[in-house]
């Protein structure tokens, strides 16, 4: 039991002295960095599921969706 309590205060004292934390603004800029990032893909991937017809309900079928119709 004592090999627990001295893993948990030697897990303590490097979390509060020598993990180096980022400040608060460096935070919010990465967090505003993640979140521009996030929404590119979200629109790229959205862009690529329309183009190639990843939706079945739509008029268009995407580009897969006319190749597919060429071979049946």
């Amino acid at each position: 039991m004592s090999k627990v309590i001295d893993y948990i205060k030697e897990s303590y004292d490097e979390l509060m002295n020598k993990v180096s934390w980022p400040s608060w603004s460096e935070l919010q800029n990465s967090a505003i960095v993640v979140s521009v990032a996030s929404l590119i893909i979200a629109f790229v991937v959205f862009g690529m599921d329309i183009v190639f017809g990843a939706h079945p309900d739509l008029a268009w079928k995407g580009l897969l969706g006319y190749f597919y119709s060429f071979l049946t």
